[in-house]
């Protein structure tokens, strides 16, 4: 006798992202830009400057890449960068599609950063709500 087939397990990639996230309240293109108009977060683009470079940037984010993030942002860090100036500070963060992104702002709350949050959808989203974008060689993202 045979039972219903077994959901199939998620890797451990997907796993490590689901846990993220259930840490996170994520925010859209045009809730993140709203924040950043009032004043009330910083964007932080993680994007290796090749991808920058291809894809456009952020208009007016803070560039800081992956490797290096929670030196920058830890405001106790002999590293960090002046806007941090405290654990209350609201960062989003952002990569290509929103995948890095949410590992990041949970790394970040693994910190001490207990506001930080990642934009759904990443760059990608952000220039197809038509927010501002500038540069890329590939306004499309197909190459």
């Amino acid at each position: 006798m045979t039972g219903p087939a077994a959901a199939p397990v998620p890797s451990g990639i997907d796993r490590m992202l689901a846990r993220a996230r259930e840490r996170l309240r994520r925010i859209g293109p045009h809730e993140a830009a709203a924040e950043l108009a009032a004043g009330e977060a910083l964007l932080v683009d993680i994007r290796p400057a090749a991808q920058r470079a291809r894809e456009g940037e952020f208009a007016g984010a803070l560039v800081i890449e992956r490797n290096v993030l929670e030196w920058r942002l830890d405001p106790l860090s002999d590293a960090r960068i002046p806007e941090a100036t405290g654990h209350a500070v609201r960062w989003i963060v952002a990569c290509s599609e929103g995948y890095t992104s949410s590992l990041a702002a949970a790394s970040l709350h693994d910190i001490g950063l207990p506001r930080a949050t990642d934009l759904e959808g990443g760059f990608q989203a952000w220039r197809a709500a038509g927010l501002p974008v500038r540069g890329g060689e590939d306004p499309a993202g197909t190459s």
